[in-house]
């Protein structure tokens, strides 16, 4: 689960002179139809006998997508978009279970790779957000219409939370895609929700102010990415 001290410190940063800066290499990783044998391997050694098969029968998914021009049916469905990125929001969201960090990782904040959370079958809000990131990017969507983002939850005393918007433009109203929610929806519909930052692979930007940076600024982003670089050498 985000913390509200990670918010306060990247609002921080961004008040200062100068945002971080650092390349973010590693586009193309992360995808579900690339996790090969030696990451099965390793993944079944470390979440059990299932891991394997849950990796394989979530690339298949993904192949599916692919295969069948999801990008393309996306941007054909002008004014309905929602309809088809219900696909993936219900896809990732009825093959991840739900689960604390502090219960699943043992630590208060882990942002896990799409590959750990299917393998482990678990995750809580932000990694139903980057396992949906990593897949609308796989299937083609352009990254500058998706972004993470971590909210307040208005009914729950402001709790922390995060959600993946789609914007279809950029200055379009974006459409959220919740682990808590089946369906997906225009952010005014979502009066719930009070968003705090938004990023994507090549920026973080505050909802209130904003003012931009970069997600280098996120360490747990950071410490995600490493993984995926680990991952692609097994």
């Amino acid at each position: 689960m985000p913390t509200a001290s990670t918010a306060r410190r990247i609002a921080v940063a961004l008040l200062g002179c100068a945002a971080l800066a650092q390349a973010q290499a590693i586009a193309d990783l992360g995808y579900s139809t690339r996790a090969g044998d030696g990451l099965k391997a390793a993944y079944t050694k470390k979440f059990g006998a299932q891991a394997s098969a849950r990796l394989a029968a979530w690339a298949g998914v993904a192949g599916e997508l692919k295969a069948a021009g999801y990008s393309a049916k996306l941007e054909m469905a002008k004014g309905r978009e929602h309809d088809v990125l219900e696909d993936v929001n219900d896809a990732i969201n009825r093959r991840i279970r739900g689960i604390e960090d502090r219960t699943h990782w043992g630590v208060e904040d882990y942002w896990a790779t799409p590959a750990e959370s299917f393998s482990s079958a678990g995750g809580d809000c932000e990694d139903y957000s980057i396992a949906k990131y990593f897949l609308l990017k796989e299937l083609g969507v352009p990254i500058e219409r998706l972004r993470i983002t971590y909210v307040r939850v208005l009914r729950n005393r402001g709790s922390a939370h995060m959600v993946l918007a789609y914007y279809a433009k950029p200055d379009a109203e974006p459409l959220i895609l919740d682990n808590l929610d089946t369906y997906v929806r225009k952010a005014s519909q979502r009066s719930d929700l009070e968003p705090v930052y938004g990023f994507n692979d090549d920026e973080l930007q505050m909802a209130r102010t904003g003012k931009s940076g970069t997600p280098a600024q996120i360490r747990a982003w950071l410490a995600m990415q490493e993984r995926l670089v680990a991952e692609s050498q097994i």
